[in-house]
């Protein structure tokens, strides 16, 4: 049935409309607006949900032809997105705004109507559809489609010329259509920034996670770091199977994550899996995932780590701890690269590059039988040996300006350096918890630390009781008196650069008392002028 409301003559020459005929159309025209309206919601691709909106038009009222054009972001012409009833030909169309009835409706935000298309000089019959306009007369309607009370485009539709066609109605009904491309138009733009800032903020926080854990990033220019450097530099490239050793707190996580950002896994994930932190009856469905029903409050199927690292990196953490029945799959898993999940049949194939850590001698375990031999074997391609911390005194002290940098800001503090005093503590402790360690004592010190320099009573008393730093000795309470006074001035000329008289006077003393305290203790002024 065509768009508009059919005019009937009464007996006395005048139309009217047959109630019958006009509750049918308006019923018939309810019933489009709820199937474009389920069309527009339910189909996830504009272009084909317009597609279908016009097909609908054409199908329902009469519509020969039809087309949606929408104004370009880089042109600001207007182009075909939709269309129904042209030809490969003319849905290359394209018109400027002001150009063409299209452009002018575009342009003025108003809808037009060219009752006969052969008429309008302004028509300007870019789609090459209406050539026979001699043999049938047709009938043009524009409608603007408005965003945000700005036209983004329009809808165009062409219908049988009648000289009955109530023309009032039919634009209210494409109105009530153009409104509703609109806001599918405006819903798809939000939904597409979304995506985009979404697409954005991952592609920025990749590229922070890279800089962050980029190798070369990581604190330490002693000589068992630099081995350490090349051999992340070799093997990252790779898919090797990794095997990080350690003690504990030596940084073996910072090695992973910087061998994962700097292989060309870094697009994927990097997943996690700490095997000490998980129980036995726990450890085997994380890893491989489970199907429903598989154990007592299985209510879904769930993906493992393995199937979440697909095309990524997982990273075992404490591999050592692993039960026997566990390593025996993940054996398996490194074999054949397959396995099946909890309680299922189904075998799935994996693409994942492991890398393992422990801290634990497995030489040991595998003795003790508490290890497989097969699978130590699998996981010891290369092997990488992070150095404890008192093996790379060089760093201590790297480490702990960054540590003091990072907390200073953290916890919004002002504080510039450590004292000499401080250091020489940091410098003769053993640091068996090795960096983590070291980070925990300085967070604790630039809490704790009032002024803009840490001093040794700031440090934690881990590093200040002999037993603990293997430094135990008898000193008697003027000897214990003197140290201080000693280690108060040496860190005043420090601050001075060697300069007795500001020395004198940051530490609110005479400059004759600070010369003969130089001369008692044997302190050489001159290395810190340099």
């Amino acid at each position: 049935m065509p768009i508009g409301s059919r005019r009937q003559k009464n007996g006395r020459g005048r139309s009217c409309i047959s109630p019958m005929d006009a509750q049918t159309k308006e019923i018939r025209k309810l019933t489009t607006l709820i199937e474009i309206s389920q069309t527009l919601s339910g189909t996830p691709r504009l272009k084909a949900a317009l597609q279908r909106v016009l097909e609908i038009l054409a199908r329902h009222h009469g519509v020969i032809r039809s087309a949606v054009m929408l104004l370009s972001d880089q042109t600001g012409d207007l182009y075909i997105e939709a269309c129904s009833g042209l030809t490969a030909d003319g849905q290359r169309a394209r018109y400027r705004v002001g150009e063409g009835i299209t452009g002018r409706v575009v342009e003025s935000g108003k809808p037009v109507v060219i009752p006969q298309v052969s008429r309008e000089p302004m028509f300007l019959n870019r789609a090459g559809q209406r050539k026979d306009l001699h043999k049938r007369e047709l009938t043009f309607i524009c409608m603007p489609i408005v965003i945000n009370r700005k036209p983004v485009g329009a809808l165009g539709v062409d219908l049988n010329f009648r000289r009955d066609l109530d023309y009032e109605h039919a634009l209210k009904f494409l109105g009530v259509v153009a409104s509703m491309i609109a806001q599918a138009i405006k819903v798809n733009r939000l939904v597409d920034a979304e995506k985009q800032s979404l697409l954005d903020e991952n592609i920025h926080l990749r590229e922070e996670l890279r800089e962050r854990y980029d190798f070369s990033n990581i604190i330490g220019n002693s000589g068992p770091m630099r081995q350490v450097y090349e051999q992340v530099a070799q093997v990252a490239g790779t898919n090797t199977t990794i095997l990080i050793r350690g003690e504990s707190g030596t940084g073996k996580e910072l090695i992973a994550h910087a061998i994962h950002y700097n292989s060309p896994r870094a697009k994927k994930a990097l997943i996690k899996v700490s095997c000490a932190a998980l129980p036995d009856s726990l450890i085997e469905s994380e890893l491989f995932g489970y199907e429903k029903g598989a154990f007592t409050g299985a209510q879904d199927r769930k993906k493992g780590r393995f199937e979440m690292a697909g095309g990524g990196t997982l990273f075992l953490d404490e591999v050592g701890d692993l039960n026997v029945s566990t390593q025996v799959k993940l054996l398996r898993v490194l074999q054949e690269r397959e396995f099946e999940r909890l309680g299922g049949t189904e075998t799935i194939k994996v693409n994942v590059r492991l890398i393992a850590a422990t801290n634990q001698d497995l030489e040991k375990a595998i003795a003790g039988g508490a290890f497989r031999e097969d699978l130590y074997y699998r996981l010891n391609v290369f092997t990488i040996f992070v150095p404890p911390l008192r093996e790379r005194k060089p760093d201590v002290m790297l480490l702990a300006d960054h540590f003091l940098e990072k907390y200073s800001i953290e916890h919004g503090k002002r504080i510039k350096r450590i004292s000499t005093p401080a250091i020489d503590m940091l410098m003769s402790y053993h640091w068996p918890g090795n960096v983590r360690e070291l980070e925990n004592t300085i967070e604790r010190a630039v809490l704790v630390c009032d002024g803009n320099v840490v001093h040794g009573h700031h440090l934690s008393p881990t590093l200040q009781t002999a037993e603990a730093s293997g430094t135990v000795m008898s000193i008697s309470l003027t000897e214990a008196v003197e140290a201080y006074e000693k280690d108060l001035i040496l860190d005043a000329l420090k601050t001075t650069r060697g300069n007795r008289a500001k020395g004198a006077k940051l530490l609110n003393t005479t400059e004759r008392i600070i010369n003969y305290k130089v001369k008692k203790y044997g302190v050489d002024c001159d290395r810190f002028r340099s």
